[in-house]
C-alpha cells in the first residue's frame, strides 16, 4: 500500500506518516508527502512534493490534512481512489465531490498522535469496502485507537471533544497550577505536581476502565477532603461550564461547513 499524506510536514500529517514507518506499517518508501515549502529532512526515502497532483498519482490512499482554510485551493482529483480526511468542518460530500471518488472517510484525530496516544472516531462513506476499513484502521491504530462512528453527525460533535486533544486536560491543569503557584508552591513544584496526577488519573481510568463517574462518586461519598472540593466546584457552575464550551465547540465545527 502507497499512502500521500496531503500536508504530510503538518502537525497532523507529520505525526502519522514517522509514526506508520516507526511502527513498521510503511517503509519510508511507501510514503510520498506533500509540503509547501523545502523538505523537512525527516523521512529522507519518503517522495516529497510540491505537486498534490503527483501524490495522487502515485498513492493508493490519499490523507488529506491540510487546515480547513486551506481546503478550496487545493487542486487534486482522486477517481475511485480511498481517501481519509482528518480536517474538522468538511463534509464526506464536499470530499467526494472534489475529489471525484465516492470512497471517503472522515476521521478526527488529535494533537495526542504526536506520542502515538490519539483518539481517533472515523466515520465512513457508502461505497467504502471492508478492505479500505482495514487501511484505515492501520492509519488509526499507528498513531493510538479510534471507533468507527455512524454518521457525521457524531464526527461534528467529537471535534470539539476528543478532535481538542490535551486543550482541555491542559486547560485544568492551567487553572490548577495558577491557584498552587497562588498558594506559594514553586511553579516547578506545582506543575510536576498538576502534570503528574493528571497522567496517572489517565493511567488508572484506562486500567479500571469503569465510568469515570463511579470514580467521583467514591471520593464524594467519602465525605473527606476531595468532595468539599468536587461539591465547591461544582456549585461554582463546573458541569455547566464544560456543556457551554462543548456546545461552542459545536457550534464552531457546524460553522466550519458553511464558510
Amino acid at each position: 500500500m502507497h499512502v500521500g499524506i496531503i500536508g504530510g510536514n503538518g502537525w497532523i500529517g507529520g505525526a502519522l506518516a514517522r509514526a506508520l514507518v516507526a511502527g513498521g506499517s510503511l517503509g519510508e518508501a511507501d510514503l510520498t508527502l506533500s509540503c509547501r515549502s523545502a523538505p523537512p529532512g525527516w523521512l529522507p526515502g519518503a517522495r516529497w512534493t510540491r505537486d498534490s497532483r503527483e501524490l495522487a498519482e502515485r498513492s493508493d490512499v490519499i490523507v488529506l490534512s491540510v487546515r480547513p482554510q486551506d481546503w478550496p485551493a487545493i487542486d487534486v482529483a482522486a477517481p475511485g481512489k480511498l481517501v481519509v480526511s482528518v480536517m474538522a468542518g468538511v463534509s464526506l460530500a464536499d470530499i467526494a465531490g472534489r475529489l471525484g471518488t465516492g470512497r471517503v472517510v472522515r476521521a478526527l484525530p488529535n494533537a495526542a498522535a504526536e506520542v502515538g496516544r490519539s483518539y481517533t472516531p472515523w466515520t465512513a462513506a457508502a461505497e467504502v469496502t471492508e478492505a479500505d476499513r482495514a487501511a484505515v484502521r492501520l492509519l488509526v491504530e499507528a498513531i493510538g485507537s479510534g471507533d468507527e462512528v455512524g454518521s457525521e453527525a457524531e464526527i461534528d460533535y467529537m471535534t470539539g471533544l476528543s478532535g481538542t486533544g490535551p486543550a482541555y486536560p491542559a486547560l485544568l491543569a492551567t487553572a490548577l497550577i495558577a491557584d498552587a503557584v497562588a498558594h506559594g508552591l514553586p511553579p516547578a513544584v506545582a506543575r510536576r505536581a498538576v502534570v503528574e496526577m493528571l497522567i496517572g488519573t489517565g493511567r488508572l481510568l484506562e486500567a479500571k476502565d469503569e465510568d469515570p463517574a463511579e470514580t467521583v462518586k467514591a471520593f464524594v461519598d467519602y465525605r473527606g477532603v476531595t468532595a468539599e472540593g468536587i461539591e465547591a466546584m461544582r456549585a461554582a457552575g463546573f458541569d455547566a461550564a464544560v456543556a457551554k464550551g462543548l456546545g461552542a465547540a459545536l457550534a464552531k465545527s457546524l460553522a466550519l461547513q458553511g464558510a
